[in-house]
């Protein structure tokens, strides 16, 4: 194909997956990669029409330089196994999903989509942007986490300022990455223990910064609710410092300063969860961050009775709903 300005200038370029002027195959070999989509030229744009995909592939997630000549429609409809960060670099966007649109631009608005809510956008003036691609498993399982809820899909607002503290540390985040990819080449991979780096600090910046469905429960979960009654508040904090002990309800209502009733009324009322589901998810919380520390040697049977679990396999099938995995992968991954 003909080099264009977007073609000399394109990032991890030493990654490259699609370079084509056909439309057809611009679909098909880009919707290989992310999902299947319809790509139509608008306004006359055919014969503008250029297609460059390169990508840095990572566990769990990846870094994109996507980029289109001329105007083009792109109705990828539900996105299903991922979310997408997309910070523009070049041109300009018009983002469409149920809840509203967002026209992204350069150090202006970048757009992040939701594997549940169907898009169509428009990408135009041979818009670039880097594309941060998350797994749709491991942000559901990290929201549910942060939540003490069970997994359930998770929306974000797909609009994400760059002009913000969060779109700014995103943007600076992204590009560290892809010049860290670029420096290395596609033949070095990043070790195990730094690509989980960058996913756990995508992971936090996302679900702790950007509103999404979640976010309320995160809040609640963690004390940052505004209307979270402070006895409520004593409650849980009692519960955490000291979550190996057996629950002791009217302990627990002395503390509140409340009745037994009173107190669990509360518990649902504003964390939508049982005093002793809350008190496994501490629990659990407390044993992955035992097992990701572990010393060689230590054994998971003797983690979990120190954080008084007595039913194992109980313990495990509650872990995995939680984290996604297994104790023992918790364990053997690298710290």
């Amino acid at each position: 194909m003909t080099a264009t300005s977007n073609e000399v200038s394109a990032r991890l370029s030493g990654f490259a997956r699609v370079s084509t002027m056909r439309v057809d195959d611009a679909a098909e070999a880009i919707g290989r990669i992310f999902c299947p989509h319809n790509l139509t030229p608008v306004e006359h744009s055919a014969r503008d029409f250029f297609a460059l995909h390169n990508c840095a592939d990572f566990d769990g997630f990846s870094i994109n330089y996507v980029a289109y000549g001329g105007a083009v429609s792109i109705n990828p409809g539900c996105l299903d196994r991922f979310f997408l960060l997309q910070i523009p670099l070049h041109g300009w966007a018009s983002v469409r999903t149920a809840s509203g649109e967002v026209t992204t631009g350069p150090a202006r608005t970048a757009s992040l989509l939701s594997p549940t809510i169907p898009t169509d956008m428009t990408w135009r003036e041979d818009c670039a942007q880097l594309i941060l691609l998350l797994d749709r498993r491991l942000v559901e399982h990290r929201a549910a986490a942060l939540g003490g809820t069970a997994v359930r899909p998770v929306e974000f607002d797909p609009a994400v300022g760059l002009d913000g503290p969060l779109g700014q540390a995103l943007a600076a985040r992204i590009e560290q990455l892809v010049a860290l990819a670029e420096r290395l080449g596609p033949r070095k991979q990043l070790p195990a223990v730094t690509a989980a780096d960058w996913r756990e600090a995508f992971l936090d910046a996302l679900l702790n910064g950007q509103r999404h469905s979640l976010s309320a429960a995160i809040d609640t979960f963690n004390g940052r609710g505004e209307t979270q009654p402070a006895a409520l508040k004593r409650v849980r904090e009692h519960l955490e410092t000291r979550a190996t002990e057996p629950i002791d309800l009217a302990e627990l209502a002395g503390v509140a300063g409340t009745g037994i009733r009173a107190l669990q009324l509360g518990f649902r009322r504003h964390f939508g969860t049982t005093i002793s589901d809350m008190l496994l998810d501490i629990r659990l919380a407390q044993l992955n961050a035992r097992l990701k520390t572990a010393r060689p040697g230590e054994r998971i049977v003797d983690i979990a009775f120190d954080l008084g679990f007595t039913h194992l396999s109980r313990m495990a099938s509650a872990y995995r709903a939680k984290f996604g995995e297994t104790p023992k992968a918790t364990l053997r991954r690298p710290g």
